[in-house]
């Protein structure tokens, strides 16, 4: 999602650019995910270079599996500053911890997968040289 060319984007063009939808990126404000967004005279979300890139941080937290509500106290946390560091901190550790258990997980899960891969392979050779006998 990089590529902040512009310093004020639109709600269109952050979702275009993170790959949610406008509705998405507003629910994500409403809940409290995103802090309140700057508005133009005209009322239209504004998002400048942060709001992307705190965007960009979320994204990475919900795609390792990070629930909604703690994203969401990471944020409320962030909001208040520097005061809640080691709050978030503590936090982002465990997050970290479970991300590894759950990548240790899927390890053991690829390694069955590929024995069965192997299996299938070895069977289908033997398979195909009888047919050519």
């Amino acid at each position: 999602m990089r590529d902040v060319t512009s310093n004020v984007i639109t709600i269109g063009e952050l979702a275009r650019r993170s790959g949610l939808s406008a509705y998405t990126i507003r629910f994500y404000e409403s809940v409290g995910v995103l802090r309140p967004i700057r508005r133009a005279a005209n009322g239209h979300r504004r998002y400048h270079r942060d709001d992307v890139l705190w965007l960009e941080f979320v994204l990475k937290l919900k795609r390792t599996g990070m629930p909604l509500a703690e994203i969401r106290q990471y944020a409320q946390r962030r909001a208040r500053g520097e005061s809640t560091l080691q709050p978030r901190l503590t936090m982002l550790k465990l997050h970290r911890k479970r991300l590894v258990i759950q990548m240790a997980e899927l390890s053991k899960c690829a390694s069955v997968l590929d024995g069965k891969i192997r299996t299938y392979r070895k069977t289908i050779a033997e398979t195909k040289a009888k047919q050519k006998r």
